[in-house]
Parts: C-alpha cells; structure tokens; sequence
C-alpha cells in the first residue's frame, strides 16, 4: 500500500491520503504500508515530525520513503532522521 502524508496537495492515482500525523501513524501501525511520501508541514502546529520519529521507535520502515515538502528545512531534518534511523 501507498500511503501519502499531505494536509493540501491530493494524492496522485493508488496513493492512500492521511491528512494529519496521527492519521498517518494509525495507518502504518496497522501495516501494509510498503511506500510513504511525506509533506513536512501539515497545517496548523502538525507536521510529520512525530510520523518519523514514531518509525524510529518502533522500528517501522516501508520499503520507500520519499520526502515531497517545500520546507526546505522540514525536507532537512525528515531526510536526515531518515537516513540515520532507518534500517
């Protein structure tokens, strides 16, 4: 399953949408999730921060993780958490 994390921008065809953070964990705690594309800024104070660091502690890495914001300090600290944390 794909799954993108995006408060504005719709998903492109055969991608689930998760508007917020916690949406975005609850569905990759339920699993099946094999690619992830992540928006740093989700409205409001949410951002996938807590999606990312929710990954590291529980060990939760979809086979491709891309990173779509125009943050390009959130793009920063996502990829950088990323590629130090994942398996």
């Amino acid at each position: 399953m794909r799954l993108w994390v995006d408060d504005l921008r719709t998903p492109p065809d055969g991608w689930e949408w998760a508007k917020t953070s916690a949406a975005a964990i609850a569905r990759l705690d339920a699993g099946g999730v094999e690619q992830l594309s992540l928006d740093h800024d989700l409205g409001g104070d949410d951002t996938t921060r807590p999606v990312v660091l929710w990954m590291c502690e529980h060990e939760v890495w979809p086979r491709e993780i891309r990173v779509h914001s125009a943050n390009p300090v959130g793009v920063e600290w996502l990829t950088g958490m990323i590629d130090r944390y994942r398996l």
